[in-house]
């Protein structure tokens, strides 16, 4: 098992850098690590985070992985005070079998994660629609 730690992403500029610091580790399935990105905002609950939670399937042939993101979109009024005035929500999920191979599970989380982190598909996402 992977150990929690704070992980670093690019900003949408493709050279700022962005820390989701580790906030609270997974105790065990079902229960989420969290990550929060605190360099953004003065108000915790107006800041971007990000949990994953995993566990087996039913009959536990699988794993599940799930990620789930929210990203504030926040204004400051003309009152001076600072407002939240939409949530963006983005999710991954993936089922992960226990019967394939190592090296094949490796590839496909590889050739996928890096698939959604690829110039069109980031494109048809940020556009909310696929590419025709």
């Amino acid at each position: 098992m992977p150990a929690m730690a704070d992980v670093v992403v690019k900003k949408y500029d493709g050279t700022t850098d962005i820390a989701f610091t580790a906030m609270a580790p997974s105790s065990g399935d079902g229960v989420p690590a969290i990550w929060r990105s605190n360099s953004v905002g003065t108000i915790p609950g107006f800041r971007p985070e990000v949990a994953m939670v995993s566990a087996y399937n039913g009959p536990k042939t699988a794993r599940r992985v799930t990620i789930k993101g929210k990203f504030p979109s926040v204004v400051t009024g003309s009152d001076n005070v600072v407002r939240q005035v939409a949530l963006i929500p983005l999710e991954f999920s993936a089922l992960l079998p226990q019967n394939v191979p190592e090296s094949d599970l490796n590839e496909a989380v590889n050739q996928f994660t890096n698939l959604l982190v690829a110039a069109l598909p980031r494109s048809c996402i940020r556009a909310g629609f696929a590419a025709t």
